[in-house]
């Protein structure tokens, strides 16, 4: 099999450090080019990267000497790469440029980033839950007017430890969700190092998290119609997000009210049970189980879980009949892998054997 050459714009960046770790032996793509802002341009990667190396992995040896390109050479980094992988850290406006750029360039975009998540042609992708979502590219395409360029995007980190769980359930008719996640510093980009701040602390505010968190899971439950992508109209969700202690790794405090209330056998059934085209088509990044429950009363716990299946696992545990809402449980998720880097790696590989992502 042919490689598709990718490359990571924004490559200095957390993200951009755990896309070259997931990309470096990968079986469909290999990097082709490291893109950063104009500061970074031609230094070579181990140069640009110097003292900001966050991954506790070192950084492969065979990319510290590629030279960084600008992101502004577009036409350049396109000569080089099939499609890109997007993380960079400029404001959405910015961003949403960038990244129309690149697609009407015709190099697709697999995007880490929030500018294009409510673009109402760009399918937001969770690959178990809304696959079918791919199918607006064609009129994504059609407004761009490219043949191969497109936007697709990642949803944000916050919601992947519990609406992976909450997908399975919504025949049973979810009412209301209250969600309470307890937020990892890497997902501000930062380690224990660099955030003292964060050291024996709780930061009851993650600002922007509480909207992506209630309005984004209703585009994953979504439908295209006529071209666009349709959000759900219900649940009803509400959020508080805080910033906790910990390097790695979402948990959150669900609690949620049904229509016909199933009983505790039928959901840890359906969550067993719980399977999408990633697991159908076998693809490299996806987990076995997507979503796993545990049976300990002190599971799941951020350090010993969060690496589930490489981190791309969901993990879910103390489901309990509640006193003011039908049911309660705790999820968790790794915010850098199924949340960021790996779950846009995933739709990348989806993206592929879909037949979106080619050679040109």
């Amino acid at each position: 099999m042919e490689k598709l050459k990718v490359g990571i714009v924004g490559a200095t960046g957390m993200v951009g450090q755990r896309f070259m770790l997931l990309l470096a032996e990968h079986p469909y793509f290999e990097i082709a080019a490291l893109v950063a802002g104009p500061r970074s341009a031609g230094k070579s990667y181990k140069e640009a990267v110097a003292g900001r190396w966050k991954m506790k992995t070192a950084c492969p040896a065979f990319l510290e000497n590629m030279t960084v390109m600008s992101s502004d050479d577009v036409e350049g980094i396109g000569k080089l790469v099939d499609f890109v992988f997007c993380a960079v850290s400029l404001s959405k406006d910015e961003t949403r440029a960038l990244e129309e750029r690149f697609a009407k360039a015709e190099i697709p975009v697999v995007s880490n980033n929030s500018a294009n998540r409510w673009t109402e042609d760009v399918p937001m992708v969770i690959p178990e839950i809304n696959d079918a979502h791919l199918a607006v590219i064609e009129a994504q395409r059609k407004r761009l007017g490219t043949k191969r360029g497109f936007i697709a995007v990642k949803p944000n980190c916050s919601i992947q430890s519990y609406v992976g769980a909450l997908t399975p359930l919504r025949k049973y008719g979810i009412r209301e969700v209250v969600a309470t996640t307890y937020q990892a510093i890497s997902g501000a980009g930062k380690t224990f190092a660099e955030w003292e701040e964060m050291v024996d602390n709780v930061i009851p505010f993650i600002g922007g998290e509480e909207e992506k968190s209630e309005k984004e899971p209703l585009r994953v439950w979504g439908e295209v119609k006529d071209g666009k992508i349709v959000p759900a109209a219900e649940p009803v969700i509400t959020t508080q997000c805080i910033r906790v202690p910990v390097s790695d790794g979402h948990m959150a405090a669900v609690f949620v009210k049904f229509d016909n209330p199933p009983s505790k056998e039928q959901i840890l059934a359906d969550w067993k049970a719980f399977s999408g085209k990633p697991q159908a088509l076998g693809l490299p990044s996806a987990p076995a189980q997507f979503v796993t429950y545990f049976e300990e009363d002190n599971r799941p716990q951020t350090r010993f879980d969060r690496d589930l299946f490489g981190g791309m696992g969901v993990s879910v545990g103390r489901l309990r009949e509640d006193a003011l809402y039908d049911y309660k449980f705790v999820g968790l998720s790794h915010n850098t892998l199924r949340g960021a880097a790996g779950g846009a790696v995933l739709i990348a590989e989806l993206l592929y054997r879909e037949g979106y992502l080619t050679k040109k």
